[in-house]
């Protein structure tokens, strides 16, 4: 009789915590699914690249208001984006010439798989996001990295609070407190991959 009482709590707690994953990995997919992210990749690691990506990145923040004025919901953002694509790519270029570089610059939306990356004070967990990528030269550089919408990085900048619900949000804030649950996540998500043939 005990071991049936003790099969059944143990199976009692899997199931809580199961749960508990399983609605980290609800928050997860929906910040994935919602999330369009800046990526801007230098051309080398060298201390005159990576200052021409942070100029390129600021040449884009100031314009970024410009560029993406009335958008509202992400897809609006992904679809300017791509229309802005060789505007964005311009800008880049005129950027890095007028600071005495010639570098090719391409520019792409992509979806990719990004590690856990922090921004200021939030903590984006690692997955699968959609993002603009601005690859600079040879793009073996380190990069930079933000939130373009919900707009986190922009000039018309949101607080977490105001962009994500309460429990995303706190995923965002406290990631220490979800670490276990995460990493169940990516182990399951890396198996369910496997089967698949990904």
């Amino acid at each position: 009789m005990k071991k049936l009482e003790m099969a059944a709590a143990l199976g009692l707690i899997l199931a809580i915590a199961m749960g508990d994953v399983s609605d980290v990995a609800a928050h997860l997919h929906k910040l994935e699914q919602g999330v369009l992210r800046l990526h801007i990749l230098a051309d080398s690691d060298s201390e005159e690249d990576q200052a021409r990506k942070l100029l390129v990145r600021d040449a884009l923040l100031e314009q970024s208001e410009e560029l993406f004025a009335g958008c509202e919901t992400l897809e609006e953002m992904k679809a300017r984006a791509v229309e802005e694509q060789e505007t964005i790519r311009l800008l880049a270029k005129t950027t890095l010439e007028a600071n005495g570089c010639t570098d090719d610059v391409r520019v792409q939306l992509v979806q990719m798989t990004f590690d856990e990356r922090e921004y200021e004070e939030i903590t984006m967990p690692a997955g699968c996001y959609d993002a603009v990528r601005i690859l600079i030269g040879e793009a073996k550089g380190h990069n930079w990295w933000c939130v373009m919408y919900p707009p986190l990085c922009l000039p018309a900048a949101c607080e977490p609070e105001e962009c994500f619900d309460a429990e995303t949000t706190d995923l965002l804030r406290e990631p220490e407190q979800y670490e276990v649950k995460l990493k169940c996540v990516e182990l399951w998500d890396s198996f369910v991959s496997c089967l698949h043939g990904e």
